[in-house]
């Protein structure tokens, strides 16, 4: 990434010794400007003069417009990195918050589309000056990057006078059967999700914000992710999960608008009054899923199959022989008997079983180390965005909860919901609407 604006022609050094970064890290407000009006335009600059640029690749390494009718991050298709923070609000001043988040939209715009966080970024503050973009991103392409926000029901107390604009859907999910949540992985005031498909500047890109947040918000927790276990787009492949298995083959995708309106865009007639704020956003709910994975892998083949109602190897539904064969929860198997068992996952998650319900999931797997006994410490980083998360998710989690064959080789242990607000037009910041 540079500090040079996005959406400009590329400014030529007028020394060997003066960087394009240097020149354009001058003038802060024309910068801002310029990445007002060339969100989505052309790469941001190549590195200084000398130093290599990694060659673009793509179709990933192309950034993602930051402003639309929709935030990023939801229906783009999956990238295959993921740096998800949940963070606490520290101040107790509305103005101070508000203004936290005109810099956050500032400093998001411009990563996500290949410059540094701020006009100047890594050595614009010059050798005594504290830099204002951490550097590790610097001269890689914008990747792809989406900077997704979201509120928690935690920020609508009595802090900043929001308590009136709190939608009732967006309330602390229910306790679930088998839950064993651990607090410190649980809520949260906001939310920042960068997706890229470079670890690095999705890494990156939270980094700044957190620092930008300094005395404002600390972090709560935070989950990185790596090879995304659903597809949000056709021209995408199904992932396969830690588990082995093709995940989210019937997930809803970007291509059709109709679906995306029923089950994940909040439609004016959802909210009233206040809450018109969130109006064309979303909710996102977040669950960490732990995989037992020595015991999974222990265990054979047929059951494996069996738990999921699917194959391993071509991922298509028990009794049928590809991928995208109509789930068939009513044909018989060989012994009469269904050939997608009861308590099959995919069964219980279908909406032919939850009278229609229906979401968009956007997980990533995760490898967290080990648990200090021996036992790797990974599993599922869910992510969904749904129209209404207590009308959608709490009962498909019920169902799954209940019921599920895969519960014995799994635990959720974090958990949070957030109302992402809708996409950001020209001249506009995150939480506009809802500070207004």
């Amino acid at each position: 990434m540079t500090s040079e604006v996005p959406g400009t022609a590329p400014a030529e050094p007028t020394s060997r010794g003066v960087s394009r970064r240097r020149l354009l890290g001058v003038g802060t407000g024309a910068a801002l400007a310029g990445v007002v009006a060339g969100v989505g335009g052309t790469y941001a600059a190549q590195r200084a003069e000398g130093a290599a640029s990694p060659s673009p690749v793509p179709g990933l390494d192309a950034p993602v417009p930051f402003r639309g009718t929709h935030q990023a991050g939801v229906v783009t298709p999956a990238q295959d990195r993921l740096h998800f923070v949940a963070l606490d609000v520290t101040t107790k001043d509305r103005g101070q918050l508000v203004e936290l988040l005109k810099a956050w939209t500032r400093a998001a715009e411009r990563m996500t589309a290949g410059a540094e966080a701020a006009p100047g970024g890594v050595d614009g503050a010059g050798p005594y000056g504290v830099p204002q973009d951490t550097g590790e991103a610097y001269g890689l392409p914008a990747s792809g990057l989406t900077i997704t926000i979201g509120f928690g029901p935690s920020l609508f107390d009595d802090r900043f006078g929001l308590a009136d604009r709190r939608p009732a859907a967006l309330a602390d999910l229910p306790a679930f059967r088998g839950d064993d949540l651990d607090p410190a992985r649980c809520g949260g005031d906001i939310c920042l999700q960068a997706c890229a498909n470079d670890p690095q500047v999705a890494v990156h890109a939270i980094r700044n914000l957190v620092r930008l947040g300094f005395g404002t918000v600390s972090v709560r927790w935070s989950q990185l992710g790596f090879g995304r276990t659903s597809s949000t787009s056709t021209s995408q492949q199904t992932p396969r999960n830690m588990f082995g298995f093709k995940d989210g083959t019937n997930n809803l995708k970007a291509e059709d608008p109709g679906e995306l309106e029923q089950h994940v865009w909040v439609q004016p007639e959802d909210v009233t009054g206040t809450t018109g704020w969130l109006a064309g956003g979303s909710y996102l709910v977040a669950r960490r899923i732990r995989m037992h994975i020595e015991v999974w892998d222990r265990t054979n083949l047929q059951e494996q199959e069996e738990v999921f109602g699917r194959t391993k190897g071509e991922g298509a539904p028990l009794g049928q022989t590809k991928e995208f064969d109509t789930v068939d929860l009513a044909k018989p198997g060989a012994d009469g008997q269904p050939a997608i068992p009861v308590d099959a996952h995919i069964r219980l998650a279908s909406s032919k079983n939850l009278h229609g319900v229906k979401i968009l999931r956007r997980g990533y797997n995760f490898t967290d180390g080990t648990d200090g006994v021996g036992h790797l410490d990974a599993g599922l980083f869910f992510i969904a965005f749904c129209r209404d998360a207590q009308q959608q998710f709490v009962p498909m989690q019920r169902a799954l909860a209940a019921k599920d064959a895969l519960n014995e080789y799994i635990e959720h242990n974090g958990s949070a919901v957030f109302a992402c607000p809708p996409g950001v037009a020209a001249g506009e910041h995150w939480g506009q609407a809802l500070f207004a």
